[in-house]
């Protein structure tokens, strides 16, 4: 692991006029580390992910970024075009709904060798070989490669993002409820293929889940929301075990009972 983290996140806060949407939150992320950020809906970690991956700007604080020259650079002051770049080669984002990380109407060969022209391959052989590999990694046969994804089925398309987003080598990969919505032999299957991805690649992932399943499963680290505000950090495992905040007991107690 680096001697550096990969992130650094200081009093990041974010309202929606008089609502709190998150209040100053501060962590470091590690290369090869996984962090779940978990909590009730209208906890706050969605618009916690969405700042931190500069889909939206917060109203305070700061977070840096190390670049691949070892730069740090505070996302909020980057040009548009420097985030789009970073969106497309160094970041990944899966989305809950897969077709809002897809383009539904191209080839899922495509949808994969988008993200490796925009890191300068223009080699079409190159592409679609990389595009079957990549296909396969995620178990979608070979044959489907100029099949649209709107064809495929929801565990389907997701397993195409995540291919997608992880075709490039990204650094760090953010995930919003990766597993939400597919029925529960679907959803086991993507966290073990998930779970050996994150592993083999060595990515540094930040997964916003309200299923602490997925967090013990996924995550090194674990953050727990309630009102916009972290009330307990720790060990994913420390926290599941031995939770120590009230809220976060209740969590804990109403998973177990399920």
């Amino acid at each position: 692991m680096s001697e550096q983290p990969l992130l650094r996140v200081e009093g990041l806060s974010k309202y929606y006029g008089n609502r709190l949407g998150c209040k100053d939150v501060s962590f470091e992320l590690w290369p090869g580390e996984v962090l779940a950020i978990v909590g009730e809906s209208g906890s706050g970690k969605t618009t916690l992910l969405n700042c931190l991956s500069t889909h939206l700007e917060p109203s305070a604080g700061r977070t840096e970024y190390r670049m691949r020259d070892e730069v740090w650079r505070n996302l909020y002051e980057l040009s548009e075009a420097e985030r789009r770049f970073l969106m497309r080669t160094d970041w990944g984002f899966v989305h809950q709904n897969p077709a809002d990380g897809l383009r539904m109407t191209v080839s899922a060969g495509a949808n994969v060798g988008e993200r490796l022209m925009a890191v300068g391959d223009r080699h079409y052989g190159h592409i679609r070989e990389t595009a079957i590999d990549w296909l396969g990694r995620v178990e979608i046969a070979a044959d489907r490669i100029d099949d649209q994804p709107r064809s495929f089925s929801g565990g389907m398309r997701q397993r195409l993002q995540i291919a997608r987003n992880l075709v490039t080598g990204p650094r760090l990969v953010f995930m919003d409820e990766p597993t939400g919505g597919l029925d529960v032999s679907v959803q086991a299957r993507l966290l073990d293929l998930l779970r050996g991805l994150v592993g083999e690649l060595g990515l540094a992932a930040i997964i916003v889940t309200h299923d602490l399943a997925v967090a013990r499963l996924l995550s090194h680290r674990m953050m727990v929301m309630k009102d916009g505000r972290v009330i307990e950090a720790g060990l994913t495992d420390r926290v599941l075990d031995d939770p120590r905040e009230p809220y976060t007991q209740l969590l804990v107690s109403s998973i177990l009972q399920v």
